[in-house]
C-alpha cells in the first residue's frame, strides 16, 4: 500500500479558511510520517497544542512573548549552561517523564533528575578518597554503601558516577574559582558491591534566575530554591542505568523543590559526629556520615547525553 494513501484527499486539497480547520490539515499532513512512534507523538503534540490556543486564545503580542521566550532558552545554553533543561525541569515536565519511565515498583532505587549540570568524562575517585579538587570549605560528608541485585547480591563492576554542588551552592561548571571537575568523580564497585568516598555536605541552592526560567518563576512567585543532594549515575553491564539524587535536607526543603524533584524514597540519613571514629581518622570534627545502598533492575544499560560539557569562564574584575 503506497504511504501517501494515508491522507485524505479533501484535507489535502482543502484550503483553510475557518479556525476549525486548521487542526485536521494540520494533522493530515503529517499522516505519511514513516515512523509510526513520531507520528504518534506529533498528532498528540499538535492536538493538545491546539486545545490549549483555542481554550487561553493568546492574543498576537502574548504569542510573540512566548516565541520570545522560547528563543531565550537556546541563546542562553552553552558548554557550561543549559537553560533548555532548566525550563523543562520548572515546569514539572522532567520530573513527569522521570516518574512515567521509572516507577521503582520491582524494588529498585527510585531515580531522580540528571539536571542540567551534569558533566561527562569525570576523574576517577579511588575508594575512600574525596572528590574534592580543590579547597571546599564545608563540613565533611562521608558516603558508603552498596550496589545490589534485585535479590539482595552485590553487584560487581557497577560504576557511579558522582556530582553535587559546592556548600556555596554552585557545580564547579557555574563557579570559575572551582578546580576542573570539582566535586564529581566516578568509582567502580568490586566483587562485594561496595563503594565509598569523601567530600563536603551539600546545601541547598537556588537555580539559575537570569534567563527565562528565572523571570517565569519570578513572575509566579516561586521560589528558586533546590533541597540539598547528592547526583549519582549507577551503571552496570546487564542493569537498567540508575539516575538518582540521594537528598540531605529537611522534609521542608523537599516540598518545596523547584524542580519537584524531590523523593521521601531517595532520602539519605545523615548522622552528625562530634568526636572523632576510628574509621575516619583524618576527619575533622564535626562532620557527617550517610550510608546508602543502591539497588539495580536488569535491563540494558544507557549514559544520558551530558547537558553541559565545560566551565564558565571567569569574569574580569575592573
Amino acid at each position: 500500500m503506497d504511504n501517501h494513501e494515508q491522507q485524505d484527499p479533501a484535507l489535502t486539497n482543502l484550503i483553510i479558511s475557518r479556525e476549525d480547520q486548521v487542526t485536521p490539515k494540520v494533522l493530515n499532513a503529517m499522516a505519511n510520517t514513516d515512523d509510526a512512534r513520531l507520528k504518534e507523538l506529533m498528532t498528540s503534540l499538535v492536538r493538545h497544542m491546539h486545545a490549549f490556543i483555542r481554550e487561553a486564545r493568546p492574543t498576537e503580542e502574548e504569542f510573540e512573548a512566548g516565541l520570545r521566550w522560547i528563543t531565550r532558552l537556546g541563546q542562553l545554553t552553552d558548554e557550561s549552561h543549559n537553560e533548555t533543561v532548566l525550563a523543562a525541569d520548572v515546569f514539572g515536565i522532567s520530573t513527569l517523564i522521570d516518574l512515567i519511565n521509572n516507577d521503582g515498583m520491582q524494588g529498585e532505587t527510585m531515580s531522580a533528575l540528571l539536571g542540567p549540570f551534569y558533566r561527562g568524562e569525570s576523574p576517577t575517585c579511588a575508594f575512600g578518597e574525596t572528590i574534592a579538587r580543590s579547597d571546599t570549605p564545608g563540613a565533611e560528608l562521608y558516603i558508603k554503601g552498596r550496589v545490589l541485585e534485585l535479590d539482595g547480591s552485590p553487584v560487581e563492576g557497577a560504576t557511579l558516577d558522582i556530582w553535587q554542588a559546592s556548600p556555596a551552592g554552585l557545580y564547579e561548571n557555574q563557579d570559575p574559582d572551582q578546580a576542573d571537575y570539582n566535586l564529581r568523580g566516578v568509582q567502580m564497585t568490586g566483587a562485594d558491591g561496595c563503594y565509598e568516598f569523601h567530600s563536603v555536605r551539600p546545601a541547598g541552592y537556588p537555580v539559575p534566575t537570569f534567563g527565562p526560567a528565572g523571570d517565569l518563576l519570578k513572575a509566579q512567585n516561586r521560589t528558586p530554591m533546590r533541597p540539598a543532594h547528592v547526583h549519582f549515575i549507577v551503571a552496570a553491564p546487564g542493569h537498567k542505568t540508575l539516575i538518582t539524587q540521594i537528598f540531605t535536607d529537611d522534609d521542608e526543603a523537599m516540598a518545596m523543590d523547584v524542580v519537584f524533584g524531590a523523593k521521601t524514597q531517595i532520602c539519605g540519613d545523615l548522622v552528625e559526629h562530634t568526636e572523632p571514629l576510628p574509621e575516619y581518622p583524618n576527619a575533622k570534627v564535626p562532620f557527617f556520615t550517610c550510608e546508602y545502598d543502591f539497588i539495580l533492575k536488569p535491563g540494558e544499560p544507557s549514559f544520558p547525553i551530558p547537558p553541559i560539557s565545560g566551565k564558565a569562564k571567569a569574569v574580569a574584575h575592573v
